[in-house]
């Protein structure tokens, strides 16, 4: 489902891209300048969505895995 996401948003960022939108300057977490086509968005949307979700899949595996009750609730 995590790859599906992230696929999504690389392609509405290539979409996005191929608008050529005035104005479109993307930056990768305000560091790295993409250029703005569509490949460049695509990055960006790509990029963006998976380690945003990426970072809170992996909260929630180690919350998961620290609070989980071992024996079942009993």
């Amino acid at each position: 489902m995590y790859l599906v996401i992230v696929g999504i948003a690389a392609l509405a960022g290539y979409i996005i891209g191929t608008l050529r939108i005035e104005g479109m300057d993307p930056e990768l977490f305000g560091v790295l300048q993409l250029p703005p086509t569509a490949i460049g968005m695509a990055l960006y949307g790509g990029i963006t969505v998976g380690t945003l979700l990426g970072v809170l899949l992996v909260v929630m595996i180690v919350v998961s895995n620290r609070y989980a009750d071992p024996d079942g609730g009993s």
